[in-house]
């Protein structure tokens, strides 16, 4: 059985929420509106996602609960995107390189990327281990640059 997981990070790249899911489940029309419950973030926060997540559903449910709709836009057949919808797309892919350079470094500094347990309990947990570690890791720089303390 492959298992994945799906996180949710904040603008520092801190990973807030994680739901691990079976391999056969598609996260983009089931699993958005769990990690965003599960996370706790608060009404008025733009949710940013790539365009496989742009679908009616996740854009209603982001609308329905007061977070602001950061979801790419992706052309449908015989419709190309307007130009604000091309404009919006240039700025919201500016952001993904965090959430990117989250899981990069999530592989590098705690080698994750491989699932080292059976069964989606064990799974899950390894997952909520490498993030603490990460988030662990990050943190002091975090503080620091947000101290305007320079760190030799």
């Amino acid at each position: 059985m492959n298992i994945k997981s799906i996180s949710l990070t904040v603008d520092q790249g801190l990973v807030r929420a994680v739901i691990t899911t079976p391999a056969n489940e598609s996260d983009i029309t089931h699993h958005l509106e769990d990690v965003v419950k599960k996370s706790g973030i608060d009404k008025g926060f733009r949710v940013r996602a790539d365009k496989g997540y742009s679908i009616a559903g996740n854009r209603e449910f982001l609308k329905s609960n007061g977070l602001k709709d950061g979801i790419m836009y992706k052309t449908v057949k015989n419709k190309s995107l307007t130009c604000h919808q091309q404009k919006f797309n240039k700025i919201v892919s500016q952001t993904p390189f965090k959430v990117e350079r989250t899981f990069g470094g999530m592989i590098r500094w705690v080698k994750t990327g491989i699932t080292r347990y059976l069964g989606k309990d064990k799974t899950h947990t390894q997952h909520l281990m490498e993030s603490i570690a990460y988030n662990l890791y990050r943190s002091p720089g975090i503080v620091a640059s947000n101290a305007n303390i320079a760190i030799k």
